[in-house]
């Protein structure tokens, strides 16, 4: 559930390098003309980047909290992510926070385990995955934000968007002190989170909550591979490790369903001990016990909602608030750079955002180019979970000791799903043809050396069940536009003219 708002302002220093110095007269329903005081708005719930603003070109944040965040997510940036942040000038803000490098995962099923590495040949000796603190993370961009001449930060709850006669014109914002208060501009990007009540009039999608994290620190311990993730594939489902500073690693047990043990009067604590504590690694077993009699344990809704997007001049909805995955393979931060980057390059042409609706016409194009990757990403999050969650289906167990074998492989079969999931070369093409290769791998072993007439039935219905998983994420994505973005007419659309 990685909000990735954070960088945002960055995005914006890039779009705006071509922004006019001056500003534009903007026609209104209710105004003849309307001189709007900043370019921008964008309204915030966790981290805003920041960017070098030039030549009395505004922008105004509004930001729900600014404080240093203490979250359980967001903590984790894949290499694919860190390639992006590069792009945009950015890597400096995973410096100087104790980040710790991340060469690959870890998995562990059965008493066994495997290592996969990313595959990093041939890019630059800095280029890994980061873990931190997503707090220090966040802290490292409003500071880079607040450095900035023509960016005006505003601590404030965002209550609505301003419309007038269909456009989209800013956004009423209660202050902290609880003064309400409205902003215009001629373009809005709302990216309030995962928790957003902008999102229903920029969007058709609806979140679904298939589990939840529960989140605990380890303290001053080693984890068995150096720099790596680590993911249990326990019993009812995944288990993930990983450092967020040079004394501290993260842990998240995931529960599913929408509720998890009371915290409060300590199911929670008896569930970890009694439940999650004998499937983890015994290396870790001792300080993840006393990371649980320490008694800080937090709780977050793990949501996955696809793309949906409901185009309104004025505005456009980016981050969690537009589109989410199941944050196993924490791929949320690699998918919002992705767009970040794809947005600035549409918008860098045009002069000014003086017509609302040619740009949300042309701005459907980003919706289009945007598919492949993020979907590729989304439904390899989706498909993975089913997978490694334990299942009473004798062939969904097939399938997950199929996944796990397949990786140990080497390989290609290992460098290939770990290109698409860590965001370095997420094509819908591999991912499918990784998905079900991993199945007639599965089917392989059920087969040899010797088929049984249960043996073909059950490999059938392996078959079956990993059709079941895959077809759904790729059919709510959009067929046409994961495999073919191509065959629609906005992947045509050209800048509007001035």
């Amino acid at each position: 559930m990685y909000d990735n708002a954070a960088l945002m302002l960055w995005f914006i220093y890039h779009l705006l390098n071509e922004y006019p110095k001056h500003a534009h007269l903007l026609r209104s329903c209710y105004h003849p003309l309307k001189l709007f005081k900043h370019h921008l708005i964008v309204v915030v719930i966790s981290e805003s980047s920041c960017s070098r603003m030039q030549d009395g070109r505004k922008v105004f944040v509004v930001e729900r909290d600014l404080k240093e965040p203490d979250r359980i997510v967001g903590e984790l940036l894949q290499p694919g992510g860190y390639l992006k942040l590069l792009e945009l000038d950015l890597a400096d803000c995973v410096q100087e926070i104790d980040a710790q490098r991340v060469q690959g995962y870890a998995l562990f099923k059965g008493g066994k385990d495997t290592k996969v590495g990313y595959p990093l040949e041939g890019y630059s000796g800095d280029v890994a995955g980061r873990s931190f603190h997503n707090g220090r993370f966040i802290q490292k961009m409003r500071e880079k934000a607040a450095s900035l001449p023509n960016v005006e930060l505003e601590q404030g709850t965002a209550l609505s968007l301003i419309e007038e006669c269909g456009i989209i014109r800013g956004v009423k914002y209660r202050k902290a002190a609880g003064i309400e208060m409205e902003v215009c501009a001629p373009l809005t990007i709302v990216c309030d989170g995962c928790f957003s009540n902008l999102r229903r009039t920029l969007c058709t999608s609806k979140p679904e909550v298939p589990s939840c994290f529960v989140g605990l620190v380890l303290e001053d311990c080693e984890l068995p591979y150096a720099n790596h993730g680590h993911v249990v594939l326990a019993d009812p489902s995944p288990i993930l490790f990983y450092p967020i500073s040079s004394t501290e690693v993260r842990c998240l047990v995931d529960v599913p369903g929408e509720k998890v043990p009371s915290i409060a009067n300590g199911e929670m604590a008896k569930y970890l001990k009694s439940v999650v504590a004998p499937q983890i690694p015994q290396k870790l077993q001792m300080a993840f016990l006393a990371a649980v009699e320490k008694g800080n344990i937090r709780s977050m809704p793990n949501k996955s909602m696809p793309a949906l997007p409901l185009p309104r001049p004025g505005a456009l909805l980016l981050g969690d608030a537009f589109n989410m995955r199941h944050p196993l393979t924490g791929g949320g931060m690699t998918v919002a750079l992705s767009d970040i980057v794809l947005l600035r390059n549409l918008l860098r042409p045009l002069k000014n955002f003086h017509d609302p609706q040619a740009l949300c016409d042309y701005v459907e194009k980003f919706y289009t180019l945007r598919k492949p990757v993020a979907s590729t990403i989304n439904t390899l999050a989706g498909a993975l979970y089913k997978v490694f969650c334990a299942s009473p289906d004798q062939a969904m167990k097939e399938m997950r000791q199929a996944c796990f074998e397949y990786l140990s492989l080497g390989g290609v079969f290992s460098s290939g799903p770990v290109a698409l999931l860590s965001g370095l070369n997420p094509r819908p093409m591999s991912l499918v043809a990784h998905f079900f290769a991993v199945a007639i791998y599965g089917v392989g072993r059920l087969l040899l050396p010797f088929p049984s007439p249960y043996k073909l039935w059950l490999g059938t219905r392996l078959l079956k069940g990993a059709s079941n998983i895959i077809l759904p994420i790729i059919r709510a994505e959009g067929l046409r536009q994961v495999f073919f973005p191509n065959t629609i007419p906005a992947y045509y659309k050209t800048p509007p003219v001035a």
